[in-house]
């Protein structure tokens, strides 16, 4: 099949499998997207892809990890980051000694060194599959932050550690020295370099901007849909790390945002293309990686003759080993710095057996893996053929498989039986942050008008009654947001419950006949556009106009529900 023709299947595949997965809830997304992929290239005439290791990385990853570098969280991976320097650091080097050590003893036939090379394969967890599994799960906010950190920097430091480990079976030699100034090399290097690439985009984008306004918006989020893309192929030109360039170029470049409150459309361009970008490169991530695991499996099964399962049960006994060892890393590497950070108020969450438990389960492999498998040569030095390597893929594969199945299982159980909380932090700062954007407004309205002309009587007469009004509807959300016993005056919190309970659904009435009103008033513009009483572009212009109001209302009609049940005592 043409490379064209295969790169329309997948993403045609991976929007089905979306689509399918709002009707199979209770499957995640990424498993039915692996068994797709293994059932369209299991026939001997099915949709057979062959893997570059070097063309997946380039055009797959860069994308999802520069969004999610520019999506978590920034003061809260700062306030995580020593925990999650000890998972992504620390972490990846025990994982490698103690799991090379336990797949060598659990497979003798295998070198030392290719055992720490599968070791360091797996050890890193990967951003993708651990965001696709656990966004819906209910996981603790910070908890779900100090996952999404530590999956993007232990790249970097599993795939040192592996370069290192071929070397050592290719060479026969390895240095302790050598090891660290290569992991500093490519770790520092490539973060400067995706951080001087975001910063000189912002610098360019902001010159660009000042001038022309929001304008350039469709071109400016071109350039930032390429961004990734650069930062990971000049890093990886000059011999650094390509996947940290692309964490740090979104980090930088979300810093960088906080600056551009004005530009709307580019903002709104921006949320729709990376949303879209990152379903389409998640579908395709893992439908190839199903597509590999026929030839993957067949082969491995073949030379195992009828005792398949062996290989199975060794990549199961590996799977168990992984998370075992993450566990024990976790009890004892970063219990404490957790319960540090959650006594300076930086956790919300108390750490846990269950709370450990969860974050170990969560501990998924994904694409990064298979690609680092297969990125190990066919031959050595001398034109052997690489010991074990067809075993190596084949276990890494099953690691994959395994974690994400457990995971998939036995997350949803544990995150059930972690306690109760009350009011998320993440609401309680939404809620918060509404009533100091109604109270600034209100205080702006109260401000009398600037004198301008000799009309100003009447003026000041139009500015304080639309004030009036503007200001009445402020305070009417205001009353929505402010919880029972918040920052109320003493004669709101003195009034009886059912009239406040009862003022509320009359404002919730109110939002939802909005609501109703501007459907209303899309569906007449498009039976004006079916009449040929205005054109296409006109219809554009005023439908556009009612989406932003559209979209702006249901999140206020959310929140005030969300508002009401937690009067009622009905909790969040």
């Amino acid at each position: 099949m043409h490379t064209v023709e295969i790169v329309l299947v997948v993403v045609l595949l991976g929007a089905l499998t979306g689509i399918v997965a709002r009707y199979l809830r209770a499957i995640p997304l990424p498993l039915i997207q692996i068994a797709l992929g293994a059932l369209l290239s299991w026939p001997q005439q099915g949709l057979h892809i062959a893997f570059d290791p070097e063309l997946f990385l380039a055009l797959f990853i860069p994308p999802l990890l520069f969004a999610d570098g520019w999506r978590i969280p920034k003061r809260e991976f700062f306030a995580l980051q020593a925990p999650i320097l000890r998972l992504a650091l620390g972490l990846v080097l025990f994982t490698v000694l103690g799991l090379g050590t336990l797949i060598h003893g659990l497979l003798p036939e295998v070198p030392l060194t290719v055992a720490f090379a599968l070791a360091a394969v797996v050890s890193p967890t990967d951003a993708v599959a651990v965001s696709a599994i656990t966004r819906n799960l209910g996981m603790p906010a910070r908890t779900l932050h100090l996952l999404q950190g530590e999956s993007l920097l232990n790249d970097a430091s599993g795939l040192v550690a592996l370069k290192f480990a071929v070397a050592a079976t290719l060479t026969g030699v390895f240095s302790w020295t050598a090891a660290v100034r290569e992991f500093l090399w490519l770790a520092l290097g490539g973060l400067g370099v995706g951080a001087l690439l975001g910063w000189g985009f912002a610098a360019a984008r902001e010159t660009v901007t000042r001038r022309v306004g929001d304008v350039a918006a469709t071109q400016m989020v071109l350039l930032l849909v390429l961004l990734p893309f650069a930062a990971y192929l000049l890093s990886e030109s000059i011999g650094v790390s390509g996947i940290l360039a692309a964490v740090a170029a979104g980090f930088t470049t979300n810093f960088a945002d906080l600056r551009r409150s004005a530009f709307i459309a580019e903002r709104i361009q921006s949320e729709g293309v990376w949303t879209m970008m990152e379903s389409a490169f998640n579908g395709a991530v893992f439908l190839l990686l199903g597509l590999q695991l026929p030839a993957i499996v067949g082969s491995t099964l073949h030379a195992a003759g009828g005792q398949w399962w062996l290989p199975v049960g060794q990549a199961l006994a590996i799977s168990v080993g992984l998370l075992g060892l993450r566990w024990l890393w976790l009890a004892l590497g970063v219990r404490s710095s957790l319960w540090r950070a959650h006594e300076r108020g930086r956790m919300a969450e108390q750490p846990s057996p269950l709370l450990t438990l969860a974050t170990t389960l969560a501990g998924i492999r994904g694409a990064v893996t298979l690609a680092g498998a297969l990125s190990v040569p066919l031959l050595m030095a001398d034109g052997a053929p690489f010991p074990a390597r067809e075993q190596l893929v084949f276990l890494a594969t099953g690691t994959i498989l395994c974690t994400l199945v457990i995971g998939s299982v036995g997350l949803p159980l544990v995150l059930r039986r972690l306690p109760a909380r009350g009011e998320p932090l993440l609401a309680r700062e939404d809620r918060e942050a509404r009533l100091a954007a109604c109270r600034a407004a209100i205080a702006f309205l109260a401000r009398p008008p600037v004198p301008s002309s000799a009309d100003e009587p009447e003026r000041g007469a139009l500015h304080q009654e639309a004030s009036g009004r503007l200001t009445q509807d402020y305070r009417k959300r205001i009353d929505m947001l402010e919880a029972p016993d918040a920052t109320q005056t003493p004669e709101a919190q003195a009034e009886a419950p059912d009239a406040v309970r009862e003022r509320r659904q009359r404002y919730l009435a109110e939002m939802e006949l909005r609501l109703q009103a501007l459907r209303v008033e899309r569906e007449a513009l498009y039976a004006e556009r079916h009449a040929q009483r205005i054109n296409d572009e006109t219809l554009r212009a005023l439908v556009a106009e009612l989406d932003l109001s559209e979209i702006a209302l249901r999140k206020r009609l959310t929140v005030a529900r969300r508002a009401l049940g937690l009067a009622a005592g009905e909790g969040d």
